[in-house]
């Protein structure tokens, strides 16, 4: 079965006058002057496209780039801007944030009869639009909690251990086959994708790229500790019953054993977690840390913002009968054999 292969994705194309000067400047010397972030609001596709370009030079960074972009101020300085206006924009459109735990006793309701995803899939979705849905999360899931682990060293007592037990069983406890990168990178190989890691950024659209961005701009800030924190419990709280979902979806469209492992697997561990980090992360930190309480809302308001953007726009696409990314994905070469009694699943449209 395929696995995520260890290099670094080739750069995207350009998608406006800020990425077209960022990526100009990476292919260049770093201390190259790069552009402003000046023009467009902090969801489209240029500035969540440069944020993302940013961010990836701190996990496996990109072919032909210099590692020293990594720290190059004039990178900081851009990023710095855009993350200025990424974080205005949102903060604009949640308004008053609810208190932590109105948040997460609201996140502990699951509704019969939700609209987002993973009920589409389950209820009606197609196998076209189920792979796309992976190439979608494969953005994060191929770096699953990587982007989490930034905490652990701004973290303490009750916090910090909390969370390198739900990070430990998301690194597979120690096992290189069950990390949950690995698995998503299996069920990707199974449902015909190309689990390359990065091998879907080019055709990923903002609403995609926004969803993975805000995790990062959490990690990488110490000021925004307590937001990573609400952003893990929100993913964590909401995670085993959307996950059943969508095993049950890909059950039904054909997936064979290795294309539902990674939802099975999150059905059971995340329903564990989710006491773990509200229990021992949120209330261990707020205990050490009360003064971090806006912040952990922030992390929670955020995180269902991005997330609720994505499902709208994915659902959106689907029920038009579109790709709902920028480059539809090839038809499938073959479907595995345990779908061979099931329809045949039409390709994507074309956008």
């Amino acid at each position: 079965m395929g696995v995520t292969p260890a290099g670094p994705p080739s750069l995207p194309t350009a998608r406006g006058p800020v990425t077209e000067g960022l990526l100009a400047g990476l292919r260049a010397r770093p201390g190259t002057a790069l552009p402003g972030a000046e023009g467009g609001d902090g969801w489209d596709e240029d500035l969540q496209l440069a944020l993302y370009l940013c961010y990836e030079l701190h996990y496996r960074g990109f072919q032909g780039v210099d590692d020293d972009w990594e720290w190059d101020p004039e990178l900081l300085r851009l990023r710095r801007d855009l993350e200025s206006r990424f974080t205005e924009t949102l903060r604009a459109e949640l308004g008053p944030v609810p208190d932590v735990q109105e948040q997460l006793d609201g996140l502990l309701v699951e509704p019969l009869h939700g609209s987002g995803p993973s009920y589409f899939l389950r209820d009606r979705g197609e196998r076209w639009q189920a792979r796309e849905y992976l190439a979608h999360r494969s953005l994060y899931h191929l770096k699953e909690a990587d982007p989490q682990a930034w905490a652990l060293p701004r973290l303490h007592g009750r916090a910090q251990a909390g969370l390198l037990t739900v990070e430990f069983d998301e690194y597979g406890d120690g096992r290189p086959e069950r990390m949950h990168s690995r698995l998503f990178a299996e069920m990707m190989a199974d449902l015909g994708l190309d689990p390359s890691y990065g091998r879907y950024l080019e055709a990923a659209p903002a609403p995609a790229l926004a969803a993975v961005n805000l995790i990062s701009l959490f990690g990488l800030h110490r000021a925004h500790r307590g937001a990573l924190v609400g952003q893990f419990a929100a993913m964590e709280i909401t995670s085993s019953p959307g996950a059943d979902r969508l095993a049950q979806a890909l059950a039904r469209l054909g997936a064979g054993e290795a294309g539902i492992r990674f939802y099975r697997e999150h059905v059971e561990a995340d329903a564990v977690h989710e006491q773990l980090v509200r229990r021992e992360v949120i209330g261990g930190l707020l205990a050490e840390e009360p003064e971090l309480a806006a912040d952990v809302g922030f992390g929670l308001a955020a995180s269902g913002l991005v997330e609720q953007r994505l499902g709208d726009y994915l659902v959106s696409c689907w029920e038009a009968g579109r790709s709902s990314l920028r480059v539809p994905l090839p038809e499938e070469a073959a479907v595995p054999s345990e779908a061979a009694a099931a329809p045949s699943a039409p390709s994507a449209p074309s956008a």
